[in-house]
């Protein structure tokens, strides 16, 4: 099937790109004039390009995503078990297999919802209408049938609807957030730019999905549909495949492994039946059937399952919301955390940090919004505090901005930086009502980027004349001065060394620089415009940054004491993105890269780059891509943190994606595994914690379930290479892993998470299940249970009971010898003869009643002897058995024991404190 572009080719590329060429260039190589193009004519290039919407992605059908859930080696191995014990009438047997995996599908099928709608959401982003020129007529169309030509009208609260080349412009900033990162509104103007302009340089283009935050515009449409910047996004995140996350890399491996060795041994053991212990080929298939029922962990699945809830709603506690279900383990094994900056390691609030006068240096307290904080200056200088609460009148006097408080909460409305400056004049002492009612505007001359500054008219109702404010950028402040306040406010001569310098330093520490000035007349000129802004003194300059979360700040100092590597990505300046990563301790030594150096880098540069750096700056779409797979393939598990619509590609691409609750793109979300519902990055310090938990239960799961079915495995198998009585039936060994998977097992979800979890460094990806210890525990509790069961089946016989009495002695042995087991394998490496382990925890403790009573009934209802053919058990046989549960726990403690002595576990302790050392 053609592709999109070769259906609705582009318009014609331009000898230079869309932001370097004049605008009449774009006009004329778009065919179009500034009174927009002829409806026909709109009609004919709507047929010819296509419409001004994003592909449809295709959903994938319910049926499939639900059949999904079975396509599992080990899922496919326990539905064959269930056909074949169907066949042979066990309908018991073949029922409780085929309903627990069900069950596991349902559930898993509810918990991941609905399937990827990531390109719907980038759809959504395009406003419905939009207001063009037709044959010189103003009019609104949808915004589906823009073409390459229209003329675009945009103002303030305006989305783009397509990506244009401005012709116009008047006090124009666009919040391009959403594609570059950037915490506050871009300055747009109708000059071209150099045609190496990254995408936030390219100030004389709009794209489509930003907004306008100020001014008025007019601007031609370049590019429509899939062939937008937003467009090109949505191809990105098209391309990427989910990736599998590692404990469902490790449970495939697992399962497959098992169940090959599983059918060979079942195999095997039919041969054997049949031509060495002349079994009848319908007997030696029960066995090998109840072979398979004993050493198949068919709820393992489900318990699997239902512990990654568990971990969903520990999560979701702590403001973590996680969107599939296997992504709560993954964050476990992260080894790098991605992060954007804006929103997510700051605040996403301009907030105003020094004042420079000639006075000295005033350093601002308080982030956000809020009007609480206050300013100091060395040694308390109140000439320096004087001048700098001189600035922040300004600031307040020369300000379109208001302020608004909800539920503890400050918010802007209008320009972020002059909000701060409002907060900055409440800090100060201002009280706003009382400072306009002094000095009331009378005039203005409103910001645009082509003077780059706002002037005000005040009328002073105190002292009789009109005071002018100003503010902007401060090289072109300082032209408009000829002299600057100096220390004890009066005037003298302008020091353009001193100021250069001062600005330089600010910028260094990665603060965005206003310049204010002020001029007092004796009486109210009649006119101010543009021209009559001049002969100011300079007052001083405002550094302004969007602070790091102090919350961010410890989450940073955890994850590196956890051995996760975090490394910001950015679309803000080097210098911005450096001081922020220094105030958050990102590394020992922070090392900034560029997009631009980064387009110079192969793929095979970039992975030592990746490893190396520690900020990446200037970032595009692509180059988050890029860095994320880099790290990747140095066997790095990647999460990947965002907010806008930029960072989608790289959300999906990452091990685990993490969007942004409140002010994060639908887009982000919907690319991501897990949003959080606080937007703060110290939320992924409690997620890591329960993940790590999470896969530490999963372990502990799979440690009892695995030996306990291996000694029934292994009773079956040394029963027939013997040529014994089967001391069990098949239904007994299902009753068994049915009642203590549902009880035992699941009460292994609800363990709380092991001292020093935090202290150890990231399990490696590749790292398998089942560790060499685990194996090893296996094998021995495998053999302790094959070797209870034969001695109790063989006392119970030396006692004169009849089989089937021996039978059930041996079913109960089984499950008080996994109750027994279970106290010890809570405590996986440490011991479990303390209080806290003996007395267990509300779930293990409701789990145990559960398997008692269901025991009792299982032994002495008599309707329970006529399904699985149990017998009453004596007193004095069932203490016995007790006390052999109690041996065998006692047993496994010392072994836990002389292994600790013996340096097995010290591996694993000292890569522990290297990763606190870290």
């Amino acid at each position: 099937m053609p592709d999109r572009d070769t259906l609705n080719p582009s318009p014609p590329s331009p000898e230079t790109p869309w932001h370097a060429a004049d605008a009449e260039q774009v006009l004329n190589q778009l065919s179009s004039n500034s009174q927009g193009l002829e409806n026909t004519e709109a009609e004919r290039r709507l047929g010819l390009y296509g419409p001004n919407a994003l592909p449809a992605p295709r959903p994938t059908p319910v049926w499939l995503r639900f059949l999904r859930h079975f396509n599992n080696s080990l899922i496919l191995f326990l539905l064959s078990a269930a056909v074949v014990a169907g066949l042979l009438g066990h309908y018991v047997d073949a029922s409780v297999i085929v309903v627990v995996v069900t069950v596991n599908a349902i559930v898993g099928f509810i918990q991941e919802g609905k399937a990827e709608q990531a390109l719907s959401a980038l759809r959504s982003m395009l406003a419905p209408t939009a207001r063009v020129l037709r044959a010189g007529e103003r009019i609104a169309v949808d915004v589906e049938t823009l073409v390459p030509g229209d003329i675009l009208l945009l103002e303030a609260g305006d989305r783009v609807p397509a990506d244009a080349r401005l012709l116009r412009a008047r006090g124009l900033r666009a919040d391009e957030s959403i594609l570059t990162g950037e915490s506050v509104p871009v300055e747009k103007s109708a000059d071209p730019v150099s045609g190496e302009a990254d995408l936030g340089g390219r100030t004389s283009m709009l794209y489509s999905g930003t907004l306008i935050a100020s001014g008025q515009a007019t601007a031609v449409v370049v590019e429509t549909g899939a062939r937008t910047q937003i467009g090109h996004i949505g191809a990105l995140l098209g391309k990427v495949e989910s990736l599998e996350t590692p404990l469902l890399q490790q449970i495939g491996r697992f399962g497959r492994g098992f169940t090959f060795v599983a059918l060979a041994a079942a195999a095997v053991l039919f041969v054997f039946a049949v031509l060495v212990r002349d079994y009848a080929w319908v007997d030696a298939l029960m066995i090998v059937v109840a072979l398979a029922v004993g050493v198949v962990p068919e709820g393992l699945p489900a318990v699997i399952t239902i512990t990654l809830a568990i971990g969903v709603r520990r999560m979701a506690a702590r403001n973590a919301i996680v969107r599939r279900l296997p992504a709560v383990e993954t964050l476990g094994a992260t080894t790098v955390i991605c992060s954007d900056k804006t929103g997510t390691l700051t605040r996403n609030e301009m907030t105003v940090r020094s004042v420079t006068s000639r006075a000295g240096m005033v350093t601002v307290s308080g982030g956000g919004y809020a009007p609480s904080g206050t300013l100091s200056a060395p040694e308390d200088d109140g000439s320096a505090l004087a001048a700098a609460r001189r600035i922040a009148r300004i600031g307040l006097l020369c300000n379109d901005a208001k302020l608004t408080e909800s539920d503890g909460q400050w918010r802007v409305d209008g320009d972020p930086m002059e909000g701060a400056l409002l907060a900055f004049a409440g800090k100060a002492g201002f009280d706003e009502r009382t400072l306009l009612a002094d000095l009331p505007r009378r005039d203005e001359v409103p910001f645009d980027a082509a003077h780059r500054f706002m002037a005000t008219l005040h009328a002073d109702e105190k002292e009789g004349g009109a005071l002018v404010c100003v503010k902007g950028a401060p090289e072109q402040m300082l032209a408009l001065c000829a002299v600057q306040a100096s220390a004890d406010g009066g005037p003298e001569p302008l020091d353009h060394d001193f100021w250069r310098s001062a600005i330089d330093a600010a910028a260094a520490d990665g603060q965005r620089v206003l310049g204010f000035a002020w001029r007092r007349h004796a009486e109210m000129p009649q006119r101010f415009a543009l021209e009559d802004v001049g002969d100011l003194v300079f007052a001083g300059i405002v550094g302004f940054i969007d602070p790091p979360r102090e919350e961010a700040i410890r989450a940073v100092a955890d994850c590196r004491a956890a051995g996760i590597q975090v490394k910001m990505i950015t679309g803000d300046h080097a210098a911005t993105a450096a001081a922020i990563a220094a105030q958050l301790h990102l590394a020992d030594d922070i090392r900034v890269v560029t997009g631009q150096e980064l387009d110079h880098v192969s793929d095979d540069e970039l992975q030592t780059l990746a490893l190396s750096a520690s900020v990446f700056a200037r970032t595009t779409p692509e180059h988050k891509l890029r860095i994320v797979r880099a790290l990747q393939s140095c066997s790095h598990v990647v999460a990947m943190t965002g907010d806008g619509v930029n960072d989608a590609p790289s959300l999906k691409q990452a091990d685990i994606g993490i969007a942004m609750g409140n002010k994060g793109t639908e887009a982000a979300k919907e690319a991501s595994e897990m949003v959080l519902a606080d937007d703060n990055f110290a939320s992924i310090d409690a997620a890591v914690y329960e993940g790590r938990a999470v896969y530490d239960n999963i372990r502990k799961v799979v440690g009892w379930t695995v030996p306990t079915n291996g000694g029934e495995a292994l009773a079956i198998v040394l029963a027939l290479l013997a040529g014994w009585v089967l001391p069990m039936t098949a239904p007994q060994i299902l009753w068994i892993n049915m009642v203590l998977t549902v009880t035992l097992g699941l009460a292994l979800a609800f363990e709380p998470p092991e001292p020093g979890i935090m202290r150890r460094p990231p399990r490696r990806s590749d790292a398998p299940l089942v560790s060499p210890f685990m194996l090893w525990r296996i094998l021995l509790v495998s053999v302790l249970f094959s070797v209870g069961a034969f001695g109790i089946f063989s006392w119970g016989q030396g006692l004169g009971h009849d089989v089937e009495t021996s039978r059930t002695m041996v079913v109960n042995m089984f499950c008080v010898m996994e109750i027994f087991y279970l106290f010890s394998v809570r405590y996986m490496h440490g011991s479990s003869f303390t209080l806290e382990g003996l007395k267990g925890t509300p779930a293990v403790l409701l789990a145990i009643l559960a398997v008692v009573l269901a025991q009792l009934a299982f032994t002495y209802l008599p309707w329970m002897h006529a399904v699985f053919d149990s017998r009453p058990v004596p007193l004095f046989e069932g203490t016995v058995i007790v006390l052999s549960g109690l041996a065998m726990m006692v047993f496994l403690e010392v072994e836990k024991w002389v292994l600790r002595r013996l340096g097995v576990f010290d591996e694993l302790r000292l890569a522990s404190d290297r990763a606190e050392e870290h």
